[in-house]
């Protein structure tokens, strides 16, 4: 089957495996936007793969989601 072939080539490393629920799980489950869940996705991971790269990247990414989220504030409050 092809979901069996696309997991035996590590689509999904240990890094996103902490706990008891994997990061895609947790991402899906709480209906993240594709911004959240990549903050979730290197916050997570960034001790076991990239360290400092990934905290940035997390950073970027809350840096963006914070622009949108002001971005809509002042878009309601101008309506």
């Amino acid at each position: 089957m092809e979901g069996d072939t696309l997991m035996s080539n590590n689509i999904s490393p240990d890094y996103y495996k902490k706990g008891k629920i994997e990061v895609t799980d947790f991402i899906i489950d709480q209906q993240l936007s594709f911004i959240e869940g990549n903050i979730i996705k290197y916050i997570i991971r960034y001790k076991d793969k990239s360290g400092i790269q990934d905290l940035r990247k997390c950073r970027w990414y809350i840096e963006r989601l914070i622009e949108l989220q002001m971005e809509t504030k002042i878009f309601k409050e101008g309506e």
